[in-house]
C-alpha cells in the first residue's frame, strides 16, 4: 500500500511513500539522456529526457516505483490489486509492458498534456520483467506542476481520469475514491459551530474538532481522505526548506508504523520511504523508515548527457545529532 501526493509553492512537488513488508531494492538512480531504453513491444529510444527516482535495477534496467524527468513531469505506480488488468499485445497499439510503462512516458513527454496524447493509442501488457519478477498490479499518478492525471488499467480498457486533489492511493478505483469524499465535505480546519440543534447549548471543548470524522485507519481509502485533507489544507512558507519540510509533513499524516498492520507470518507493513521531488530543480528528497534525516540527490549534478545509469543506494541507518 502506498500514497502519492504533489505540492506546489514557487516550485512543484511530486513524492509518495512506498509502503510494503519488504522491498526489493532502494536506490536513488538517475537515467542520463543517452541511456537505451530497449522496450519489449515498442521501439527502443536512445535518447531521452534524463529522469531521477527510486528504483530497483535489475539487470542494468531501472524499474522505478516513482520518478520525475528533467522537464518537471512526475510518475508513481502504487499497488491496485484486484483490479489492474493487463492485456496480451495487441497489433496496431502502442504496447508497452506494465514494468516499463513509467520509463517510457517519462522519456518521450514533458508534460501530463503531451502524456494525454500519447496515451491515446497505449496498450498496457502483461509482460513481466522475468520470471523472478512477475506483473506487479499497479495504477498511476502522472503530474506536472499545472495538472495531474490517474492512469488505470482495468477490465473495460484504460481508464484516464483527472486527478484535481493531486493525490493517489490504492483500491478502490480512482473515480469510486474521489465520490467518497462527498462524504467528508463538512471537515473543516476551523473550529466548528453548533448546528446539531439551537435547543442545545453545544460547545468546543478542543482545537481541531472541525476536523472530527476524518478516517485515522491505515486503509487505502481512509489514507486518500486524510492526505487529501492535510494536502488541500496546507500551509507553508514558500523557501525550498519550508516547501520540502512541509511535503514530508504532508505525507506523514499517513505512515505506516511497523506493528500496525499485520500481513501474517510475523510481518507487517511500514513505509519503506518518503520521496519528495523538486520536480523544477530535480532535486530527489528521500527518509527511510530507520533514518528520518532527509536526504538530497540533485540530478544536475551528474553528467545528464552520459548513457549509464547512476545509483545512491539509500541511507537506512538512524542519524541523531546531539547538541551536547
Amino acid at each position: 500500500m502506498c500514497t502519492a501526493a504533489t505540492y506546489k509553492t514557487n516550485n512543484f512537488y511530486f513524492g509518495r511513500t512506498l509502503d510494503y513488508e519488504f522491498s526489493y531494492g532502494d536506490d536513488v538512480v538517475v537515467t542520463p539522456r543517452n541511456y537505451p531504453f530497449s522496450f519489449r513491444h515498442t521501439e527502443s529510444v536512445s535518447s531521452h529526457y534524463a529522469m531521477i527516482g527510486t528504483a530497483y535495477v535489475a539487470k542494468g534496467y531501472p524499474l522505478y516505483y516513482d520518478a520525475v524527468n528533467e522537464k518537471g513531469l512526475g510518475m508513481a505506480g502504487l499497488n491496485f490489486v484486484g483490479n489492474a488488468v493487463y492485456k496480451d499485445a495487441e497489433p496496431g497499439k502502442d504496447n508497452v509492458a506494465q514494468f516499463e510503462f513509467i520509463t517510457w512516458t517519462l522519456a518521450k513527454c514533458a508534460t501530463v498534456c503531451e502524456a494525454k496524447a500519447l496515451l491515446e493509442n497505449v496498450n498496457i501488457t502483461n509482460t513481466p520483467f522475468s520470471d523472478d519478477l512477475p506483473l506487479a498490479s499497479l495504477h498511476w499518478i502522472i503530474a506536472d506542476k499545472n495538472e495531474a492525471i490517474t492512469v488505470e488499467a482495468v477490465k473495460d480498457g484504460i481508464k484516464i481520469y483527472d486527478n484535481p486533489v493531486g493525490v493517489l492511493t490504492n483500491n478502490p478505483p480512482f473515480d469510486e475514491q474521489m465520490f467518497n469524499l462527498n462524504n467528508y465535505m463538512h471537515l473543516s480546519p476551523k473550529s466548528p459551530m453548533n448546528s446539531f440543534s439551537d435547543k442545545l447549548n453545544l460547545h468546543t471543548y478542543s482545537r481541531g474538532m472541525g476536523a472530527l470524522g476524518l478516517p485515522g485507519d491505515l486503509s487505502s481509502q481512509s489514507r486518500f481522505v486524510r492526505v487529501a485533507f492535510t494536502k488541500l489544507n496546507s500551509v507553508s512558507g514558500s523557501s525550498e526548506n519550508e516547501s520540502v519540510s512541509q511535503f514530508f509533513h504532508i505525507l506523514g499524516s499517513v505512515d505506516q508504523q511497523r506493528g500496525c498492520c499485520d500481513v501474517g507470518d510475523e510481518k507487517y507493513e511500514i513505509t519503506i520511504y518518503t520521496s519528495c521531488c523538486n520536480a523544477d530543480k530535480g532535486i530527489y528528497y528521500y527518509t527511510t523508515y530507520d533514518n528520518h534525516q532527509i536526504t538530497a540527490v540533485d540530478m544536475h549534478k551528474e553528467d545528464l548527457d552520459g548513457n549509464s545509469l547512476i545509483n545512491y543506494p539509500m541511507l537506512k541507518g538512524e542519524q541523531i545529532r546531539f547538541q551536547n
